[in-house]
């Protein structure tokens, strides 16, 4: 079905829009509904003043004092701009790009009412006007929740979850698009799919569902959301606004929440600012001349070995007091691969313009928290602006950084909750724990010393707020786990074992709990089976699983439960009991219980004896087995334990 749109984009029609107020406009707005389509004034004269958009399409009285409008068109040289409401006030207006754009910064008055304004504007060859709907704030209650430690992230790229609404596999505007059999195609997943599987997802055991980019994107090859070409409209394979606004209501009443993919640093190339942008310094560099993303540090100019395949970017550089600007200036100004426009964060415009777009999302669905695409490729102090103009309106909203780099000294100086050498507090709520992930698979895949775990660990006091870190073993950037080499049914039980019991807020990735096989991207990208009418299978449900899929399943969902049951797990302290080569034995403690995680990665069982004196385990008379194999017990001031090979167990202390 061809999506309603939201904004004023047709605005090229004779007749004139003269409504000062449409209470049908203002009704539909407030449910979420598409807004009445009433279009700018324009003369019959093509050389007249002509608005196609209005950025941001609507804003809300009592949200902010000011919003920035940003006006495309055509010979929008305004010599005076005035709106219909005197609680309302122009500040100033800046045209741009030979008239290509207008900048309007409107103040809205304490006692503006909502409606629908009628803003006219007067320019050298002629008149023009644009209408911006302004609502009245819905209650907040349930609403931009952020994420807590009884959290669980389950990752999902809409495209390839489910298919609810077949109409809009193949939008009118994108012919050709839509093509399962091809990899890097539309497949038709779309955001009523994922609303009509919510119950599995609470079944299952999750509670916060991380969405890539819901935003209109330019190309098929651009399925993922990370191209887009508008920032104020949803990307039309998967669905209207409206679709997303239902989805975040009913995840709210099912009592889950939602997190936005929100990419600040980059559009997609076929983005129409890429040919003629705002400003001339819109971006960093043009279309002809730019940077790329790849920086010039080598590895061994940090001490690292050579001749080593590195999966991460010199983050050492954005976070050393001593490197100069040009061992950073690629990292946080190139285009991301050489293709990816990068937005200029430096310019106070593109800084309002993007947090404008990040509480125009927050706002008109209600969401709980942003996952922060690239954070590191951006400057800090934008970061730092972004978050405190975020948290003004939604002091408990929760922002979470992907910085891909396994080292825990570097991913911590992105987090907030402090100033770093350079002053600033990014405001980062938290990061995804990408040195966790790199050692899991390391130990896991290819036996790497299972100690590594407890390296990782000690770094948490360089964190301020390590409880909060987001663990995790995939993700739709690397290849599936049980594709990996080395990997296993055994392995992946364990990857999700070692994830749901180690501190912070796990994340997973869909279709990782049935098994899901994939190699690289885009194979790691394959579609859920059952998401689509005629699948042969559809693992959405018991009696479509292999046997070995709902093993994996039924091993998953009883991890959740326990994460659920146990407060120790999910936001007790962590305290290690024994680290070596192939095995890890630690305990999570609360308020309310102490729990011993036993893991061994070797292929054969292992009994360890271990001293219990010092630790918050030192008064326990009883040990009792809550999930797994292993076999433990106390005696005198140690536990014994035998652990079976490749297992994980999780014991209650009383």
């Amino acid at each position: 079905m061809k999506r309603t749109p939201r904004y004023f984009s047709h605005f090229a029609t004779k007749r004139i829009c003269c409504t000062f107020f449409s209470l049908l406009s203002i009704a539909t707005f407030a449910l979420g509904g598409p807004t009445l389509d009433c279009h700018a004034q324009q003369a019959a004269n093509e050389s007249a003043p002509s608005i196609t958009k209005v950025e941001p399409p609507s804003w809300w009285v009592g949200l902010t004092p000011e919003v920035m409008l940003l006006l495309s068109g055509h010979d929008l040289e305004a010599t005076h701009v005035e709106c219909n409401l005197p609680t309302l006030r122009v500040s100033r207006t800046q045209a741009t790009a030979g008239g290509s754009y207008l900048f309007i910064w409107l103040k809205i008055g304490a006692d503006t009412k909502s409606g629908t304004v009628v803003c006219r504007i007067a320019a050298p060859k002629g008149m023009t006007s644009f209408e911006l709907p302004l609502a009245a704030r819905v209650l907040t209650l349930g609403k931009f929740q952020g994420l807590s430690q009884d959290d669980v992230m389950y990752l999902i790229m809409p495209d390839r979850f489910a298919n609810g609404d077949p109409t809009n596999d193949e939008p009118a505007e994108a012919p050709g698009s839509h093509d399962r059999s091809k990899p890097r195609a539309y497949h038709g997943g779309d955001l009523r799919g994922i609303q009509n599987h919510l119950t599995y997802l609470k079944d299952l055991g999750v509670t916060t569902l991380w969405l890539t980019p819901i935003v209109k994107n330019g190309a098929a090859q651009d399925y993922h959301g990370y191209g887009a070409v508008d920032l104020y409209a949803v990307e039309p394979h998967l669905g209207s606004l409206k679709d997303y606004q239902d989805l975040v209501a009913a995840a709210h009443k099912q009592g889950m929440k939602i997190f936005f993919d929100i990419v600040p640093n980059h559009v997609g190339p076929k983005h129409p600012w890429v040919s003629n942008p705002p400003l001339p310094d819109w971006f960093h560099g043009t279309l002809q001349h730019h940077l790329d993303s790849f920086s010039p540090i080598k590895g061994s100019f940090y001490g690292k070995e050579g001749g080593q395949a590195t999966a991460n970017d010199p983050f050492e550089a954005l976070i050393d007091p001593h490197a100069s600007m040009r061992m950073k200036r690629n990292l946080t100004e190139g285009w991301f691969f050489g293709v990816l426009p990068d937005m200029n964060t430096e310019n106070p415009m593109v800084e309002q313009y993007l947090l404008q777009n990040s509480i125009w999302w927050a706002e008109i669905s209600g969401l709980d928290g942003f996952r922060v695409d690239t954070f590191p490729y951006v400057g800090r102090k934008f970061w730092a602006d972004w978050h405190a103009g975020l948290h003004r309106l939604y002091p408990r909203l929760t922002t979470v950084g992907e910085v891909f780099h396994p080292d825990p000294s570097v991913t911590s100086l992105f987090v907030g909750g402090t100033k770093r050498y350079d002053g600033i507090d990014s405001g980062l709520s938290t990061v995804f724990d990408f040195p966790m992930f790199f050692t899991l698979r390391d130990v896991l895949l290819r036996n790497a010393p299972v100690g590594g775990i407890a390296d990782v660990l000690r770094h948490d006091a360089l964190y301020v707020h390590p409880e909060m870190l987001v663990p995790f073993f995939a993700n739709h950037d690397v290849p599936r786990f049980a594709s990996a080499e080395g990997s296993s049914s055994a392995k992946l039980k364990l990857a999700f074992g070692l994830t749901l019991t180690l501190r912070g807020i796990p994340e997973i990735c869909y279709g990782d709990e049935i098994g899901m096989p994939g190699g690289s991207d885009p194979d790691n990208r394959r579609d859920f089976p059952g998401g689509w009418i005629g699948d042969a299978n559809n693992a959405f449900m018991e009696s479509g699983r292999t046997r070995e899929q709902q093993e994996i399943f039924s091993y998953v969902q009883a991890l959740l439960k326990l994460h659920r049951e146990h407060a120790a797990l999910r936001g007790g302290g962590l305290w290690h009991l024994a680290s070596d080569e192939t095995s890890y034995v630690f305990a999570r403690e609360s308020e309310e219980e102490r729990l011993v995680v036993a893991f061994n990665n070797a292929d054969q069982p292992r009994e360890l004896h271990i001293p219990l004196g010092d630790t918050p385990a030192e008064k326990a008379s009883v040990i009792d087995l809550l999930f797994g194999d292993a076999k433990a017990e106390l005696a005198g001031k140690e536990i014994h334990i035998t652990m079976p090979g490749q297992s994980l167990s999780i014991f209650s202390l009383n």
